[in-house]
């Protein structure tokens, strides 16, 4: 067992003097006796709670069953709040605020006297915004994510949030759809506590943490009103406790072994998009060298999980189906040894999983798509990368040329998107420009632009699209993201016109605009930046700081780590 006298609380409540008067004689004004400052484990509880954040709006509950498994651990559970990234909820976009609460997290963890932390989130930027500030401190650390919502309903069908929301979108504006019966769709949607029931980001990012062995097995696919996650999370605070007592810090659990075998783990699922700009900031704070190239290990990797949107099921069947524990078991020795929160072999996860159906989870030998992972582009269109997600998108279009379209920023498509004489064909590569980190700012989720109202009417539903923006993890379709560097950081995306060829090959990698290099250079002597949307506040910090989408987005001075313990008191 740890020197109680060692433990990092200990600078906050052991000490016999006027600041351990303060600070211990303060937290009795919420009822706790003496004893619970002798020396045991303290563990913070990170909670992301918001009712404006309703993916997590379960937290509630979940923060009491781990403070359950605390106490009988034998710690001291203390619950704090930080800010809360409610995806559907905020503008401009919520990957904006995502370095703001990792600041947030790490400061908050470090300012307090805890011993270790366990993380409750969920909604798409609380997980990985929380892990990036806690590996930044470096504590004893362990996710508990908020589940997945019930299945969503609709005469009488499953309907998945965000991939159906997009069909029925196209389909009303299609004339397929009438408008009563989308509004109708609206109320079947969402139908418990939780996050998207489909693949998207927030279950790719809990499915990684599992695979990533940052939290207890099952965590990813247990739906959110389950008894189960609330037991789960009463075990994680148990486990919390024996992890202090091991000093199991996040960087002796989080290695570049574990960020590969998130990578498998993600093509196999089907998994978002948006995993990859959140693990290059991730792996930025513990200190990893990850890059782009590390993200083609999982382009070979078939696809296993038939969820939407590149499959038909949803994350309720999932879990029924054996969740995260069977993918372990299907990828095998794919898997990289890895240690986790359980100090343990990543592969205990898979010890006794058992597939229940196999429709909905299928077996490596027979896939349900072989080769799905994401793939990255390169080109002078993208000299940095760009991503793909051939999973979710249409195999005729993965190689491609033909002229562009161009939109400069999202107040022009949606001005023109619709127009009855817009000039474009199904050939047609829709460009957008402007909405990358800096140039939103905060990178949306917008790369998945409408098809042309002209097009949708003679029953097109997918094009090639290019953007420097990512799009939603419940999202489809043949559509190029994160072009790095974007256009308002002067990146080729930036010189491109309407009427301009484009080829894409997904096999080879490859993302060329098939302009002649003189006339490039004639463009880029003209070209000048937008004006910033912001000049004052976290928006302006933000804009100045940020990083490419190729190096996780994250704030240039965030990058790294300080365990360096705080001495100095405040009174």
């Amino acid at each position: 067992m740890t020197d109680k006298k060692n433990r990092r609380s200990q600078a906050w409540y052991g000490k016999l003097d006027k600041d351990g008067f303060i600070h211990r004689s303060w937290m009795k004004n919420q009822g706790f006796p003496d004893h619970v400052f002798d020396g045991r484990p303290i563990i913070g509880i990170c909670n992301t709670w918001s009712e404006l954040t309703p993916c997590n709006s379960g937290l509630r509950v979940l923060a009491e069953a781990v403070k359950r498994g605390v106490w009988e651990a034998g710690g001291f559970p203390v619950e704090f709040p930080v800010m809360s990234l409610g995806e559907t909820q905020m503008k401009p976009t919520a990957m904006l605020f995502r370095n703001l609460l990792a600041m947030d997290v790490e400061e908050s963890i470090r300012a307090y006297g805890i011993d270790g932390v366990v993380l409750l989130g969920g909604c798409d930027k609380t997980t990985p915004g929380q892990l990036m500030g806690a590996a930044s401190v470096d504590l004893p650390t362990i996710v508990v994510s908020s589940g997945p919502m019930l299945n969503g309903k609709y005469k009488g069908e499953d309907i998945g949030s965000g991939t159906d929301v997009w069909k029925f979108s196209e389909a009303v504006r299609a004339g397929d759809m009438t408008l009563q019966d989308f509004m109708a769709a609206e109320s079947g949607m969402s139908r418990s506590a939780g996050v998207c029931m489909t693949m998207g980001t927030a279950s790719t990012m809990a499915s990684i943490v599992e695979a990533m062995g940052m939290s207890l097995p099952t965590n990813a696919a247990l739906p959110a009103v389950d008894a189960r996650r609330t037991s789960l999370a009463h075990l994680t605070g148990k486990r919390i406790v024996e992890m202090v007592e091991e000093d199991l810090v996040m960087s002796k659990v989080v290695t570049k072994n574990s960020f590969e075998n998130a990578i498998l783990a993600n093509a196999a699922v089907g998994g978002s998009t948006n995993a990859v700009v959140h693990l290059l900031a991730m792996a930025g704070r513990v200190g990893v060298d990850l890059n782009l190239k590390d993200f083609e290990l999982g382009s070979d990797v078939p696809l296993l999980v038939n969820c939407m949107p590149s499959g038909k099921y949803l994350m309720e069947d999932f879990c029924y189906a054996g969740g995260m524990p069977v993918v372990l078991k299907e990828l095998g020795d794919q898997l990289r040894p890895a240690n986790t929160v359980l100090n343990k072999d990543i592969s205990v996860f898979a010890d006794g999983a058992e597939c229940f159906n196999r429709d909905v989870i299928y077996s490596y030998d027979a896939p349900l798509k072989p080769a799905s992972g994401l793939r990255v582009l390169r080109g002078n269109l993208a000299p940095n990368g760009a991503i793909i997600k051939p999973s979710a998108a249409t195999d005729a279009l993965l190689e491609h040329e033909a002229e562009a379209y161009v939109f400069d920023s999202i107040e022009d498509l949606k001005a023109n998107i619709d127009r009855p004489d817009l000039p474009v064909t199904k050939d047609t590569i829709l460009v957008l420009k402007g909405c990358g980190p800096k140039g939103y700012p905060g990178m949306p989720e917008v790369g998945n632009m409408p098809i042309p109202q002209v097009l949708v009417e003679k029953g097109v539903r997918d094009m090639v699209r290019i953007s420097d923006a990512r799009m939603s993890g419940t999202a489809f379709g043949t559509v190029i993201l994160h072009v790095s560097p974007e256009a308002q950081a002067g990146g080729t995306l930036a010189l491109v016109q309407t009427g301009d060829r484009i080829r894409v090959s997904a096999s080879k990698g490859e993302l060329e605009l098939l302009v002649d290099e003189a006339e490039l250079e004639t463009r880029r002597a003209a070209w000048q930046p937008d004006q910033p949307h912001y000049d004052r506040g976290y928006a302006k910090l933000y804009i100045d700081h940020v990083m490419q989408a190729d190096k996780g987005a994250d704030l240039d001075f965030l990058v790294g780590k300080d365990t360096r313990p705080v001495t100095r008191e405040s009174h």
